[in-house]
């Protein structure tokens, strides 16, 4: 399905031919992102992300950047998260050598012009109001920060006003210069394209990336040993709230049974949490589960929106759906349920070439190698009931459960008298 190669300036090349597509996706990924930050400069690495897009020395400006990709209808676009930043284009499989040339020329050649980036900062600033704004989304970033406390984990991706603010032309390049390394970047060209040629473009087009180590990201140390709630009292319509567990990073040998547990409880409309908090008590119009694994932890998590009355009703049913699967053994129906639906979603998935060049970035960031799907496949099937309770036994306990909400609460009293298993 894909070949890795590595140039000998130490960057590596991912290409994964597809037949039976007109289109390619070139995504450059960089294993940088907030997780390398510290309290000062929190937010750089997404701030670089947005001045990749203001222009280069060939391209001047963002209108001429943006005018190539759209006058051969392709999309371009960019994100950052804690472990990795990505900058991708898409477009028809012809358009591979300007896709190269055009990534290849932000990444080498951007400007970073003072005016630019005092103007980008009330962009990003008006980005952080969005999210603030939007509990449904904002909830997550509190139960980040409750899980990993004064941490970069913990911290926004986007960063804080004040350091958004603070942040000069200096600051950028230093950053650009220490992370945007060959050896810590990864060139992915999915499409329908022959190997050879892929190879051979993105060598072109990225042999002067520099030589220098890897950036190290911060530990993540958890001592947690009572349940914790994070309160944010604010005037909604209704009450969102994340309610989960620590759980295992992306190498964990339970990786795939925390999975398939996740599936059971959170994975579509005829999963447990669903049926429980929606359909037999009309508690919430959303309600899912997640699994959440970076390189080296991850977390268990259940988010719904709910009346602001009936947060505890709730909290209580949730927490009585995990404890099920600690005190009842998995019946076969429902662990292959379970099982199908995360083999469905995975080829579902991996449709267009965009979708498989992320998927393969993610495992290679987060595990350090890639499996084809049927290889993820296998490790799926493998997991049996037992395997489900055991995990659940292991992470659904007192001392690793967190509750963060947003909502018209005052006080944490009647919350903490039910935050048990």
């Amino acid at each position: 399905m894909f070949q890795k190669h590595t140039l000998k300036n130490g960057l590596n090349i991912v290409t994964v031919p597809l037949q039976n597509t007109k289109t390619v996706t070139v995504l450059v990924m960089v294993k940088i992102g907030s997780r390398y930050e510290n309290e000062k400069n929190n937010g750089i690495s997404h701030f670089l992300e947005h001045m990749f897009f203001k222009g280069t020395k060939k391209r001047p400006d963002t209108f001429v950047l943006a005018s190539e990709i759209d006058q051969i209808g392709g999309e371009h676009n960019a994100f950052t998260s804690k472990e990795y930043t990505g900058y991708y284009a898409k477009a028809g499989s012809e358009h591979l050598p300007l896709l190269l040339d055009l990534l290849s020329d932000m990444y080498f050649n951007s400007k970073l012009l003072p005016a630019e980036i005092e103007r980008e900062k009330g962009v990003i600033c008006e980005e952080i109001n969005m999210y603030q704004d939007l509990p449904m989304q904002y909830v997550g970033a509190l139960w980040e920060s409750l899980l990993y406390p004064d941490c970069p984990s913990g911290w926004m991706t986007i960063g804080s006003r004040e350091n958004v603010q603070s942040l000069k032309q200096q600051d950028l390049a230093e950053y650009l210069k220490q992370g945007y390394v060959a050896a810590n970047t990864f060139v992915f060209i999915a499409g329908g394209v022959e190997t050879r040629e892929a190879v051979s473009g993105a060598e072109k087009y990225f042999k002067e990336a520099g030589k220098g180590e890897s950036p190290v990201s911060s530990r993540v140390i958890e001592t947690q040993k009572v349940p914790n709630i994070l309160l944010q009292t604010k005037k909604t319509d209704q009450t969102h709230f994340c309610l989960g567990v620590r759980g295992y990073g992306a190498k964990h040998p339970d990786y795939y049974a925390a999975e398939v547990l996740t599936a059971v409880l959170g994975g579509g409309m005829s999963s447990r949490l669903f049926i429980a908090v929606r359909e037999k008590r009309g508690l919430a119009y959303y309600i899912h589960a997640d699994f959440e694994s970076y390189t080296d932890h991850g977390y268990f998590v259940a988010q719904a929106g709910v009346d602001n009355q009936k947060l505890e009703e709730a909290i209580s049913v949730i927490i009585q759906e995990c404890n099920r699967l600690k005190t009842e053994k998995l019946s076969e129906a429902d662990l292959s349920r379970a099982k199908e639906y995360l083999k469905g979603k995975l080829i579902l998935g991996l449709e267009t070439s965009d979708e498989i060049a992320f998927w393969l970035s993610g495992q290679e960031i987060a595990r350090g190698n890639m499996l084809a799907p049927g290889e993820i496949i296998k490790k799926i099937d493998a997991v049996g009931a037992e395997d489900v309770r055991r995990v659940a036994g292991d992470i659904f306990v007192n001392d690793k459960l967190n509750l963060a909400v947003i909502g018209p609460r005052e006080g944490e009293k009647a919350l903490r008298e039910i935050l048990k298993f």
